[in-house]
């Protein structure tokens, strides 16, 4: 088995980009989902706001730039986030960073309602909740999503029109020849990196959100189909939840290993 594809949301809930090689950290992926808007304790998502899945990133070292349509681009520069504010994703409260004024009116501009731009640095309080207490970011729980490409065949067998993995927002996309082995993975090495199962994933009404258009299927597929055949007492589940044991880089057409 090989690494196939490989993904980093820099925004919860923007647009991915594919990149050929990610630096694994602590927290995840190098610049996954390290930035949020939020209003208070409500955060915001594509489940809500469907446009947001158009916003693209380009993020480095110093900060990252946002471009939307319609919108001119924003740069925001980490050292302008210094206000420690507290913030919610679910049930998990911690504090995260606030600062910059030109992209809390940029994103509610372009969102239509008010908001704040956060950042959650290396030192984040938050942890997983299930699993070894491991640092995360803005992720709706852990910090890794792998899924297998049987899976995402098995799945589109089912639909009259096909979706691609951009629909579930996953990390890692391993190439794999039974539809959700991975669910049984307790402990995997991709490359260099080892990785250790947590759960599996439920999916929401926000896998509906057609990734290049923002629009939302009228018949709530793939989800409709997922429930008919994924459905179980947690939720209708795809893909899986890992946390990350050691540190380095993946690349595409890294192997894969089960190791337990």
């Amino acid at each position: 088995m090989r690494l196939s594809e490989l993904y980093v949301h820099p925004l919860k809930s923007c647009r991915g980009n594919a990149l050929n090689e990610a630096r694994v950290e602590v927290m995840g992926l190098q610049h996954d989902r390290r930035w949020m808007v939020a209003d208070g304790d409500r955060f915001f998502t594509g489940r809500e706001f469907p446009r947001m899945v158009l916003i693209e990133t380009t993020p480095d070292a110093d900060g990252i730039t946002f471009n939307a349509p319609g919108m001119a681009p924003l740069r925001v520069e980490r050292r302008e986030m210094r206000e420690s504010v507290p913030t919610t994703v679910w049930r998990s409260s911690f504090n995260a960073l606030a600062g910059s004024d030109e992209a809390d009116f940029w994103f509610s501009d372009y969102l239509g309602a008010n908001c704040r731009l956060l950042h959650i640095g290396e030192d984040t309080e938050r942890r997983t909740n299930m699993g070894p207490a491991t640092p995360v970011g803005f992720a709706d729980g852990y910090p890794v999503l792998l899924i297998g490409t049987a899976s995402l065949a098995a799945l589109n067998s089912r639909l009259d029109t096909p979706v691609t993995m951009r629909n579930f927002r996953t990390n890692l996309v391993v190439e794999t020849s039974e539809p959700f082995i991975e669910d049984s993975w307790r402990h995997v090495r991709v490359g260099d990196i080892e990785l250790e199962f947590v759960k599996t994933c439920a999916r929401c009404i926000f896998t509906t959100v057609d990734p290049t258009t923002a629009m939302l299927h009228a018949a709530e597929q793939p989800l409709a189909t997922l429930n008919q055949f994924r459905r179980t007492d947690e939720g209708t589940m795809f893909g899986v939840n890992l946390i990350t044991r050691n540190t380095g880089v993946l690349r595409i057409g890294d192997a894969v290993t089960v190791l337990d």
